[in-house]
């Protein structure tokens, strides 16, 4: 994903005119040895939600990631793709620096953080200066080669997230929000004459909506 917008025009919809929700549930990772992929997840600090065998012939296990809708099924009799060949498996974080250095001291090797200055641009060693969303990334594979990608990301292209659909998924990730509204909060007291602002909350409320939404931020 790049910071250049693209919009999809069309959705399904019902006779009525509502958008039906399709929403991702699983993504298969094709791995050599079960057990050893499971050590490896249950690792990281994702949640183990199944491990159904049923002979020898068959056996599904399923991780989530920490904050994520989304899981990752693997085992035995489930895909015939090649162990290793998933490649480009993005977990979106919110704070790249912290996501990996967790990655790290649980045992991933994580590559060093980089990040482009726009799209097609060579890689740049460390987190993007200015810290925009979708330009600072940092990869670590599983035991069989599987690929993942972190990717850093604070405020969502315009259109991509409904104001009113504005969630957070973790407590870690509300608190990076509040961090952030906190600050630019702050600058805001600075513009109008340094004096405390009464209605805060409310400032705060409107400025991570809207930074999560892709919207003009208040000033």
């Amino acid at each position: 994903m790049s910071r250049t917008q693209v919009l999809d025009k069309t959705a399904l919809k019902t006779p009525g005119g509502r958008t039906l929700d399709m929403k991702l549930e699983v993504v298969v990772i094709p791995v050599s040895d079960v057990d050893r992929a499971k050590r490896f997840y249950g690792g990281l600090g994702w949640r183990l939600d199944a491990d159904f065998a049923v002979g020898d012939t068959f056996r599904v296990v399923q991780f989530t990631p920490p904050g994520s809708p989304s899981s990752i099924h693997f085992g035995t009799g489930i895909t015939s793709a090649t162990p290793g060949s998933a490649q480009g498996l993005y977990l979106v974080v919110t704070d790249i620096e912290a996501a990996r250095a967790e990655l790290v001291a649980r045992g991933a090797d994580a590559s060093e953080v980089s990040h482009r200055a726009g799209p097609g641009q060579p890689p740049v060693k460390g987190r993007d200066p200015e810290r925009h969303s979708y330009s600072s990334v940092a990869s670590f594979s599983d035991p069989d080669g599987n690929g993942w990608l972190l990717q850093e990301i604070t405020a969502r292209l315009p259109g991509r997230v409904d104001a009113a659909d504005t969630t957070f998924t973790s407590s870690t990730e509300l608190a990076a929000a509040l961090r952030r509204a906190s600050e630019a909060h702050g600058e805001h007291e600075k513009r109008t004459g340094g004096q405390r602002d009464e209605n805060w909350p409310d400032w705060y409320a409107e400025y991570m909506v809207a930074e999560q939404a892709g919207k003009p931020l208040p000033t």
